[in-house]
């Protein structure tokens, strides 16, 4: 086997999968990446094994074991190491991350309908082996368990919860029609994002989105403190009968949108944002209240259905307000879940159209649980470690 920037599966890893099928696939996994990180470790001593050559830069220091968890389970691999130190390979990120990538790529696929001939071929392309239509059916149904079991896990303490809503177009009778992707995002005790559910259907009524709340309860969510989300159909009264109680954070960017509605004139729309900003930037909850009032007045002989509308909708931004000062900025909106509409959007462009309802919920689980695992050994997303205190009134 030659070292290059990829691999070619040799003969016997292939009669190792007609033989076992996908049962073998860890195994292969973990010669594979010992293969990759012994050949990395070649190059950077710039000798083989028990070579002695002028250019040979240190020497070899046996083997240690890391166990890492994968989609098929924990693989313990043998990390090369030399008695110098200083050298880590790299082959063992890089083959998860072309685990991770495979998978998506077969969501993708199967997701546009295309035959599982044609996702063998395209495999190949991608790593470099042949597989059959049926081995790629069963990977399919392994990724299906794998994003199900995802989706079902047991949850616990969250204290802010983020809602948002996004659509997508699937095919039904023969019509195109709009599905609700429902989803959920808690930050956790340590000032973690999680991605909690995702929930496709035809409609973002208030069923759907109790059905979807209840199911974050069943699964073990507690603790929650503060809901953030946009004013969307159907949560209003499904927040109130599964979290009745929970303080809830209308998304100020979301707010400032919809206030256009709601202005007479076209010219007005620059004040009009300033004055909410000035609000929704306010030190206190005080204050802010201070200058809703004012804006209220300013507006209520020029622009009566505008001032109503402030006066009823924007005290529903300023919950945030009860929450610790250091917390606030990342409380204010749903701005924090963009990303997440920005990479499903990214990945369901290439679809277009769905043939139903659970294709796009495949590939949406797919792309969330990615994103889930990377936030999960990323940054922290809020600091509890600080003084929980709230801004003063």
């Amino acid at each position: 086997m030659t070292y290059q920037n990829d691999f070619t599966l040799p003969g016997e890893f292939l009669e190792q999968i007609a033989v076992e099928g996908f049962d073998a696939l860890p195994e292969m996994i973990r010669l594979l990446i010992n293969k990759a990180m012994e050949a990395e470790r070649r190059q950077y001593l710039k000798a083989e094994p028990y070579q002695h050559t002028p250019e040979r830069t240190g020497q070899a220091n046996g083997y240690k074991p890391k166990t890492v968890t994968t989609r098929m389970g924990e693989i313990t691999f043998d990390i090369p190491q030399v008695r110098s130190g200083g050298f880590y390979p790299q082959a063992l990120e890089k083959g998860l991350r072309s685990e991770r990538a495979l998978n998506l790529a077969l969501a993708e696929m199967y997701v546009q309908g295309v035959s599982t001939r044609k996702v063998s071929a395209i495999v190949e392309r991608l790593c470099g082996t042949t597989i059959s239509s049926t081995q790629v059916s069963r990977l399919a149904a392994q990724l299906d368990e794998t994003l199900q079991a995802w989706r079902e896990r047991t949850l616990g303490v969250f204290v802010y919860l983020f809602l948002d809503a996004r659509y997508e177009k699937v095919r039904q009778d023969g019509q195109i029609r709009d599905v609700a992707l429902l989803t959920a995002v808690g930050v956790d005790l340590k000032g973690r994002r999680n991605i909690l559910g995702v929930s496709v259907s035809l409609n973002e009524q208030e069923i759907h989105w109790r059905t979807f709340l209840q199911s974050l309860v069943r699964r073990g969510l507690q603790g929650v403190q503060l809901i953030v989300s946009d004013d969307h159909a159907g949560l209003k009264a499904a927040r109130q009968a599964v979290f009745g109680g929970i303080p809830w954070q209308r998304c100020q960017f979301h707010l400032q949108q919809n206030a256009s509605q709601h202005v007479p004139h076209q010219n007005m729309k620059p004040e009009v944002a300033n004055d909410l900003r000035m609000i929704f930037n306010a030190p206190n909850r005080t204050t802010a209240q201070q200058y809703l009032a004012q804006i209220v007045q300013k507006y209520a002989k020029n622009a009566s259905k505008l001032a109503d509308w402030i006066e009823q909708a924007i005290p529903e931004g300023l919950t945030v307000f009860d929450f610790p000062a250091h917390h606030q900025k990342k409380l204010r909106t749903t701005n924090g879940v963009e990303r997440l509409n920005r990479e499903i959007r990214r990945r369901t462009a290439v679809v277009g159209i769905f043939p139903h309802e659970e294709s796009c919920l495949r590939l949406t689980s797919a792309v969330l649980m990615e994103i889930d695992d990377e936030w999960q050994v990323g940054r922290v997303y809020l600091s509890f470690q600080e003084q929980d205190q709230t801004a003063p009134s």
